[in-house]
């Protein structure tokens, strides 16, 4: 996938190490073919239980 973000950057967002820039998010949701809300709704089910 190019996106153009190293590999540890992307590593250290899936382990909720790394603060992710809304432009990041919008680069992300683009290269894997989804809304950027796709990306969030896993997250914010996780916050309510």
């Amino acid at each position: 996938m190019k996106m153009g973000v190293d590999r540890a950057y992307v590593s250290g967002m899936e382990r909720g190490q790394q603060n992710v820039t809304l432009l990041t998010m919008w680069h992300l949701s683009e290269a894997l073919g989804v809304r950027p809300a796709d990306l969030l709704d896993e997250t914010v089910e996780e916050a309510e239980t």
